[in-house]
């Protein structure tokens, strides 16, 4: 069975749409199927690869609005061994739809769950927001990755975000994990980046990740051209943090699983 992972934080332009769709094609380029689930209504996700939602048959909002299969929307994506299931802007109304319903916490779990023996990682690119798409992503998710920007208010926010997955573990989800906090935007050249680096790790450990995400042109260029930063350059030093990335993570899975 598959690893769900929600990609979120609450804060806006921490580099968490980067991360989704660049860790989902690293990891994808080491021989992982991954599933890349967008369910930020900006889509971002979807068009930094390349895709017009219009040309796949169904979105994310059609999964859970309108029961439509998830296995019938998965689009494929120009990398081999990353498919899509894209966002369109109409997920914006999918809160208010979704408002009355009695399982409305649930509905993603149970959309991916039908497709989750087929993936070795499922990644969930989260809005910027705290509402029922994201409460719908935690809970349908085995654990999270917590970006954190390499800047001043890096740390503001994060009670909120931790506080909101206490209570999805105490009343919707008691196996959800904190799989790391992944610093991006870094500059080794700041000490206020180490700083913030040396105070994450004082706080949360080992569940820091070892691998940084450099400011990087290259890695902030590449979304504007419909490709990930591994395709737009494979060479810069935010596609080899990226592969980084994934080779921890499938470390941190494979060490975790002999115990």
């Amino acid at each position: 069975m598959g690893k769900t992972i929600a990609i979120a934080n609450q804060k806006g332009g921490v580099g968490k749409t980067t991360t989704a769709f660049n860790l989902g094609t690293s990891l994808a380029s080491e021989g992982k199927k991954v599933l890349l689930v967008d369910a930020d209504p900006q889509a971002n996700a979807t068009s930094g690869l390349g895709i017009d939602p219009a040309a796949c048959e169904a979105s994310i909002y059609d999964c859970m609005v309108d029961a439509y299969p998830a296995a019938d929307a998965v689009c494929p994506t120009p990398i081999e061994g990353l498919s899509l299931i894209a966002s369109r802007i109409d997920l914006v109304g999918a809160e208010v739809e979704m408002m009355n319903r009695p399982d409305r916490d649930r509905v993603l779990a149970r959309v991916l769950d039908s497709v989750k023996d087929d993936y070795d990682y499922i990644l969930i690119d989260c809005s910027p927001s705290l509402g029922i798409i994201t409460v719908n992503a935690l809970t349908a998710a085995d654990s999270v990755i917590i970006p954190v920007q390499a800047e001043y208010f890096a740390l503001e926010g994060i009670s909120q975000l931790l506080n909101t997955i206490r209570i999805i573990k105490s009343r919707l989800k008691p196996t959800l994990e904190i799989e790391g906090f992944l610093l991006t935007m870094y500059d080794a050249r700041l000490r206020l980046a180490n700083q913030i680096y040396e105070e994450l790790k004082g706080h949360f450990g080992d569940m820091v990740f070892k691998t940084v995400i450099p400011r990087n042109i290259k890695l902030s260029e590449s979304p504007s051209h419909g490709m990930p930063v591994m395709l737009y350059d494979p060479d810069s030093r935010g596609a080899i943090a990226y592969i980084q990335l994934a080779r921890e993570l499938i470390q941190r899975h494979r060490k975790r699983a002999q115990n």
